[in-house]
């Protein structure tokens, strides 16, 4: 056995995740899926932008994430919106739930991916961003865009 890295392969993003919330905290963990999941996950079929994290019973739930039925799939596959059991440990799982109960506070995946042959998913302890916070977050990015802009015309 190798002690390289495992590669990642991205699946699927959240990308408005950055710009509604403020992601203060990152983790990963495991997912648990049917067959047929994975090969729509593996085919890149899968829409994050609805899901969050639900704690019950000590145990960690994905809901809202869409994973499209496998077209090759038997015809009794699993709901596409059902809830997935996330594979945290219970220190994990007790950490965020705790964190997650905060007032204003909540966890959303950010991303999907292939880590060695693992799917896995990036989940983010988030709050949600006001308006004026959008506007100010997309002011900077403008900003930083002209100067990294300047500078390189500075170069030729």
């Amino acid at each position: 056995m190798s002690d390289a890295p495992k590669p990642i392969r991205p699946l699927a993003t959240h990308r408005r995740a950055l710009h509604d919330y403020f992601v203060h905290e990152r983790i990963e963990a495991g997912i648990a899926l049917t067959g047929t999941e994975v090969k729509s996950c593996r085919a890149g079929r899968v829409q994050l932008k609805d899901g969050w994290v639900d704690f019950r019973a000590g145990e960690a739930w994905l809901v809202g994430v869409h994973v499209s039925g496998y077209e090759a799939g038997p015809r009794d596959s699993p709901p596409p919106e059902r809830e997935r059991k996330l594979l945290l440990s219970r220190r994990e799982i007790d950490r965020w739930s705790g964190r997650a109960q905060a007032k204003g506070f909540s966890v959303v995946p950010l991303s999907l991916y292939l880590k060695g042959d693992r799917i896995k998913v990036e989940l983010g302890l988030v709050q949600g961003k006001k308006q004026y916070d959008k506007r100010e977050t997309e002011r900077r990015r403008e900003l930083d865009r002209e100067a990294r802009a300047a500078m390189a015309g500075e170069r030729d």
